[in-house]
């Protein structure tokens, strides 16, 4: 193990090589932005999309499949994560993505997939999304999926199953799948292209549910109400249908984003361009059009040698900006810096100032926020906005006129976050109060999310958020949303991550939110997350969690070392106190000895959530899977991420954190005769721009930054939630 100072100087030099990285690669708008990565459903789906509308391409579609054909596995499945087995109704779906784009069934390929398939259940075992993509190009009998009327636009926003009960990605999907469910509309594949030699004939080739539920269970009377909903949708005269199909439509349409998608996400991007499709809306009809256009756009990305493209399933350029900024701050770029400026304008610009649906339930508060992607208006995101809000609140802008732009925007954007807090004192993604499990039990449920529930991790950021503007724990909503934290907290001391992988994420999220509030670090609870940090740590010093701790609460982390991972757990040491510590040393040493030349790190492990797969989006006990979980290893109802600058910008916060956290400590050890900052001297040293943190606490230079002047300013004055 180095001593202090070697630790020191290597520490030095990592950050130097990181925050370079990230120096030379912002963008000239001012933002960061990486890939996305998740699974091969994404290109497959594409495929069909585009061959069901009867849209030209050009070359993308051979270039699609041949990313899809690149991501098969060696036993001829497709899997939904690094590391996964391999997943059904992904397998089907890229098999008949690549038929459509003119595979032979007889390539080696292609019988792999196929005999894949065939030994796991076959379509029959599909899930609903799978079994209706089939239909649509009539592979597969509609009477196999389930119903969704489009009466369902016209219920109150009271009723129990109106769309407002439905999470935001939920519900972009459902309404465009009301009109697909009630049109079914078949167009057949070319000459070919069909997947005969996977269906099945006889009563299972029918069955709704890949699952059989008890009949006496919720699950099993909403089927029964799902075959009297298809007498309903067999109607053909149907009071109202009419107008719930107009309804549907401009819904659609008024929610379409500035980029053409819906939500800026790709499952209501599709279902929506085939509804509208459906209905007999032309190619160049000006929302189809856009929306085709928006995937050519900065969705799709080509391979390094140009013969593949993938399509992205979301965009996450705030994101990504607030976390690298966040990064290179925490290491010692000056908030006045250049880079974090050119940063803080461009989010200040891409303030949210619309209502969106999350205004049908909190009707009051004036609009603000920011969304994940590019242009998605409709869904700022509290996640995003929390970690902006406590940026902008650290960065100090070029002119006063620039600086009074971002205080007002931070005003209201505290406002609107204080005013979605949730009624247990938790704040979810997207909506306020969103936790109706009775939708969650309908057939049509059975992949990914349908609820928007409140999570530790999405808390821990707000409330890191109020302590870096200066609130009290005493603040009505901090202590609200502490004592949902507390409640939250599992047996062994960690926290459940719901947005990232998994119970690290959530650990990572809580312990520098209580810090930043100044909750007693040495107190039984904290000290109990603290030992189950220490605990996981892996024999090379790094921390890993496997996807697979979702439908296996037993594997909470554990799994091969990662940088991401590695970073979250040092954060929450070193915020607990632990940075002079044994674990906290080994797990710097692994960061340092992993990071490669460019001053990134290599990471195929998907450590970022979209949803877990539980239908209801809430966590499971720690005892098991859950009792209704739809998956098991593959996680076939989840919908795993790789964010491809994770790798990145968290090591950058630990490394920076740490040397914060131990430069009194250096300082007091510099051999005699020599000053500290000789000893840091490095051929490398970028001094002129980044002020390496040394000497006082991280919460002590945030205490003497110009942000301090919030600390009177934002006082919420939203209605209580």
């Amino acid at each position: 193990m180095m001593d202090d100072h070697q630790a020191h100087q290597s520490v030095r030099e990592a950050v130097e090589r990181t925050q370079q990285y990230f120096l030379r690669t912002q963008r000239d708008d001012g933002c960061w932005w990486g890939e996305l990565e998740s699974n091969p459903t994404i290109e497959a789906e594409y495929i069909m999309l585009t061959r069901f509308l009867r849209s030209d391409e050009g070359d993308r579609i051979p270039r699609v499949a041949a990313d899809i054909r690149r991501r098969q596995q060696p036993d001829g499945s497709w899997r939904m994560y690094y590391g996964a087995p391999g997943d059904l109704s992904t397998t089907i779906e890229c098999y008949f993505a690549l038929k459509l784009a003119g595979d032979p069934p007889d390539a080696p390929h292609m019988a792999q997939a196929r005999a894949f398939i065939i030994e796991n259940g076959g379509i029959p075992k599909s899930r609903v999304f799978t079994k209706i993509w089939l239909a649509l190009f009539g592979q597969l009998d509609w009477r196999a999926t389930p119903s969704m009327p489009p009466e369902i636009m016209l219920l109150p926003k009271w009723a129990p199953f109106n769309i407002y009960r439905f999470s935001s990605w939920a519900r972009a999907t459902i309404v465009p799948m009301t009109i697909v469910l009630t049109l079914k509309p078949t167009r057949p594949p070319p000459a070919g292209a069909g997947i005969e030699e996977l269906r099945r004939d006889g009563p299972e080739a029918l069955a709704v549910s890949r699952f059989k539920p008890n009949p006496l269970s919720v699950q099993g009377g909403f089927l029964l109400m799902d075959r009297a909903l298809r007498l309903w949708r067999g109607l053909r005269l149907v009071p109202g249908r009419r107008r719930a199909l107009r309804a549907a439509v401009d819904w659609i349409v008024t929610h379409q984003e500035g980029d053409g998608s819906w939500g800026g996400i790709q499952p209501p991007w599709v279902y929506s361009l085939i509804a509208l499709s459906a209905l007999g809306h032309p190619l160049d009809h000006p929302v189809l059009a856009k929306g085709l256009q928006g995937f050519r756009n900065e969705w799709s990305l080509p391979s390094p040698d140009g013969a593949a493209l993938r399509v992205q399933a979301c965009l996450s350029p705030a994101w990504d900006t607030a976390l690298a900024m966040r990064g290179l701050m925490d290491s010692g770029v000056s908030p006045d810096h250049p880079a974090i400026q050119r940063a803080a304008e461009w989010l200040v610009g891409k303030e949210v100032r619309y209502a969106g649906d999350w205004a049908v339930k909190r009707p009051n508060l004036e609009p603000s926020g920011w969304a994940f992607g590019f242009d998605n208006v409709n869904y700022p995101d509290i996640d995003d906005s929390s970690v902006i809000v406590a940026n902008l609140a650290l960065t100090n802008l070029a002119d006063r006129a620039s600086d009074a732009a971002k205080e007002a925007t931070i005003d209201r954007a505290v406002d609107w976050l204080t005013g979605m807090q949730s009624s247990n004192g938790g704040w979810a993604a997207f909506d306020h109060n969103n936790d109706s499990r009775s939708v969650t039990k309908i057939p049509f449920a059975d992949f990914g999310e349908v609820l928007d529930p409140p999570s530790a991790d999405i808390t821990a950021h707000m409330l890191e958020m109020y302590g870096i503007l200066g609130y009290s724990r005493w603040h009505p909503a901090v202590r609200r949303g502490l004592h949902y934290l507390w409640q939250q907290q599992e047996p062994d001391g960690s926290w459940f991550g719901r947005w990232g992988v998994n119970y690290l994420y959530g650990t990572g999220a809580v312990l520098p939110a209580l810090e930043a509030l100044g909750v007693d670090m040495a107190q039984p609870a904290v000290r109990k997350a603290v030992q189950w940090l220490v605990d996981t740590q892996n024999p090379d010093g790094g921390w890993g969690e496997t996807c697979e701790s979702y439908v296996d609460p037993t594997l909470s982390g554990q799994g091969d070392s990662t940088a991401s991972q590695t970073a979250w757990a040092l954060i929450a040491l070193i915020a607990a106190g632990e940075a002079v510590g044994e674990p906290v040393t080994r797990g710097i040493e692994f960061l340092v000895a992993t990071q490669q030349a460019d001053g990134t790190w290599d990471e195929p492990q998907f450590t970022g959530t979209g949803f877990p797969g539980y239908g209801h989006g809430d966590r499971p006990t720690k005892k098991g899977a859950p009792a209704d979980s739809l998956q098991g290893a593959e996680m076939g109802a989840a919908f795993m991420i790789n964010y491809h600058l994770y790798r990145n910008y968290f090591p950058l916060w630990a490394l920076g954190r740490y040397l914060s956290a131990v430069a009194p400590r250096v300082a007091q050890a510099v051999p005699l005769g020599r000053t500290e900052t000789e000893t840091d001297k490095s051929p490398n040293a970028i001094q002129e721009v980044i002020d390496l943190p040394t000497g006082p606490s991280r919460r002590a230079r945030r205490q003497r930054s110009p942000m301090g002047s919030h600390r009177a300013v934002h006082r919420p004055t939203a209605p209580p939630p």
